[in-house]
């Protein structure tokens, strides 16, 4: 009996938490203008991380205001807590760690610079169309 109760748990990761995680924050990233927005999935690459999510801001400003309402709604809507932050202060590059989702939110110089797309290559892209591409409220 206890085996068969290992295999049902083990089925019901068809769809990760990290996976929920890593769509709101790039839900949340659109709903605050953040542009490019990527989620690349790297559970086949790595075993230290689940996703990135990739974001481009248009200013300092806006960078901050991306992290920080990712933070809002990871930690009071979904319940997790960011492990990390860097790269705030200079706000070129900020980088989130979740554990599992690791947000990287960029300003266009620095990310076409870095170009973690092409360095992450062979990780599959998540389909986000249904959340970025949604019409926006008045």
């Amino acid at each position: 009996m206890q085996t068969a109760l290992r295999t049902d748990v083990a089925s019901v990761d068809s769809h990760p938490r990290s996976l929920d995680l890593a769509l709101a924050a790039a839900r949340t990233a659109a709903d605050n203008r953040g542009r490019d927005i990527k989620v690349l999935d790297m559970r086949g690459i790595t075993p230290v991380f689940d996703y990135f999510v990739i974001a481009t801001g248009a200013s300092r400003r806006q960078l901050h205001a991306i992290s920080e309402e990712i933070d809002r709604v990871l930690e009071q809507e979904m319940g997790d807590r960011r492990l990390g932050i860097e790269g705030y202060a200079g706000s070129q590059w900020i980088l989130l760690d979740y554990g599992d989702v690791v947000i990287h939110l960029f300003d266009e110089k620095t990310r076409a610079y870095y170009d973690l797309e092409n360095l992450w290559s062979p990780a599959p892209h998540v389909d986000i169309s249904a959340i970025v591409d949604r019409p926006k409220l008045a």
